[in-house]
């Protein structure tokens, strides 16, 4: 049997293989960007968690230079 296409059948079958092609590459891409975007959370994560231990120090650190003046002695000269 000899498989006569015509030319209707070539361009559906051509356009088919196009779509098929663009789906892959979308499927790709699709791919790329979740991977992208779950790094991107991830570092997201880590940056909120050195933001966090940053304004704890910087809290320790404000709460030493602004102590209350009447806890610290008096100098040596009084």
């Amino acid at each position: 049997m000899q498989h006569d296409f015509s030319t209707q059948d070539r361009l559906l079958e051509n356009r088919l293989i196009e779509l098929e092609t663009r789906l892959s590459f979308q499927e790709q891409a699709l791919s790329e960007m979740s991977d992208a975007l779950a790094e991107a959370r991830i570092e997201s994560q880590r940056n909120a968690e050195l933001l966090r231990h940053l304004l704890e120090d910087l809290g320790k650190v404000r709460s030493t230079l602004y102590a209350d003046p009447a806890d610290e002695p008096p100098p040596p000269h009084y």
